[in-house]
């Protein structure tokens, strides 16, 4: 009976101690590894996008540059240029994309780094190993990187490798990385309240101010063989704002009928509905390390902190807060976002336990609506059905996350009110 007990009470420290975690994580990853190898070989490979890239790029290759005049079977060129840099390496690497075989070895060591990559982030945040577990067991994420090839792999590689950077206190590497995320697929543009947000309250406004110019410095070296050639066509494409969305290859909105999902309305209020989850969170949430409203938090910028407040508000931009923020801010904008693709749940796979946790929601819990998303992004075509369990395990990150750090927020004293505390000491 004794040892019975015991070997609960390890099996419990096992899955919630993050010590474990150093020792448990590259097992895992090893494991995922084997299970990879065996889905190339086994699974056979869907074409989607992979030929209309190499065409995309066979006009690269042959000296276009406008962006207006590269086009594949799929339609026009529509992603920037650093999807333009990984595209065009990957098709001299492959026979001018013919070797398939050679290309999903490539994206299975990139399946692994990213997975690396974002154990690493969990590690920085303590989150508990039962989480890495939950990382591994995608089907779609498996799909989506070896057996289809998207683009977004690459970009969710380099948000995470950003996230980690930030983790670690290397900024201006995290906002070059992050930089060259959004140049691959606008989607990363998602995260850019949470990184601002991190940024001014993280780093000295004149630094916070650096990174956001080399992120924009980034944009503009990548672009800068297309932009010599017609820069309209270059933003209207690669950054493209008004594009109409197909309602039959929609995954998140398909049960509100197709009449509403094309209006004009509906865009509207989704968009306004981001607007105002973004500002609750920035008011109620992620301004708390600095202790400041929104507006005040802005104005540190022409008007900075002391150098003393500075470092205290530092200290709290811990490992934890970035990746919250930064994967809350992504979270919101895929809630509402008018049309999700399959290939999106690249972000959503990895970041949905993680805030999930963050919910402060029971294990049990947890794991039923972990397996009830990865169930609803496996349903093809999507359904009524399928769609609502999108939207409902989007909106439960969401707002878990929202209900779940609320006494974390609570447990951190703003740098004003240190001040006040001290200087009543002192009277």
């Amino acid at each position: 009976m004794e040892r019975t007990i015991s070997l609960y009470n390890y099996s419990i420290d096992l899955a919630t101690n993050s010590r474990h975690n150093s020792w448990l994580s590259p097992l895992l990853l090893v494991a995922d590894g084997l299970l990879t190898g065996f889905i190339v070989k086994k699974v056979p490979y869907t074409e989607i996008d992979w030929v209309a890239y190499m065409q995309q790029i066979a006009l690269y290759g042959s000296g276009e540059r406008d962006y207006a005049n590269i086009k594949g079977q799929t339609g026009p060129l529509v992603y920037p240029a650093g999807h333009v840099m990984i595209y065009d390496a990957l098709y001299r690497i492959t026979d001018e994309g013919s070797n398939i075989f050679r290309a999903q070895c490539i994206f299975t060591l990139v399946y692994l780094a990213a997975l690396s990559v974002v154990m690493a982030c969990y590690r920085k945040a303590k989150a508990p190993p039962y989480l890495f577990a939950l990382l591994i067991c995608s089907k779609r994420l498996h799909s989506i990187f070896v057996l289809r090839l998207f683009n977004d792999c690459f970009a969710v590689l380099s948000l995470f490798s950003a996230i980690y950077f930030y983790q670690t206190g290397l900024f201006a590497f995290g906002s070059l990385v992050f930089s060259f995320a959004v140049s691959i697929k606008m989607s990363i543009l998602l995260a850019v309240p949470g990184v601002g947000i991190t940024l001014l309250q993280a780093l000295p406004p004149q630094r916070a101010i650096n990174s956001a110019m080399l992120m924009a410095q980034v944009q503009v070296l990548l672009a800068v063989p297309f932009v010599r050639v017609n820069t309209s066509s270059y933003v209207a494409r690669a950054f493209q704002l008004t594009r109409q969305f197909m309602f039959k290859w929609t995954v998140n909105w398909r049960f509100v009928g197709e009449e509403r999902f094309l209006s004009r309305d509906f865009a509207m209020a989704l968009l306004a509905i981001q607007a105002v989850l973004l500002l609750l969170f920035a008011s109620t949430r992620w301004t708390k390390p600095s202790g400041l409203s929104v507006p005040n938090l802005i104005r540190t910028i022409v008007k900075p902190q002391s150098q003393k407040m500075q470092q205290q508000i530092s200290h709290k931009v811990t490992p934890d807060f970035i990746l919250t923020c930064i994967l809350t801010s992504l979270m919101i904008g895929l809630l509402c976002a008018r049309s999700l693709h399959y290939q999106f749940y690249a972000y959503i796979g990895w970041s949905t336990p993680f805030l999930l946790w963050k919910s402060k929601m029971p294990s049990y819990l947890l794991c039923i609506v972990w397996a009830a998303q990865e169930w609803a992004w496996n349903v093809y075509p999507s359904t009524d059905v399928s769609s609502m369990a999108v939207v409902g395990c989007l909106a439960i990150q969401v707002f878990g996350v929202w209900w779940g750090t609320e006494s974390d927020a609570a447990d951190l004293t703003s740098p004003a009110d240190y001040s006040e505390e001290k200087d009543r000491q002192v009277d």
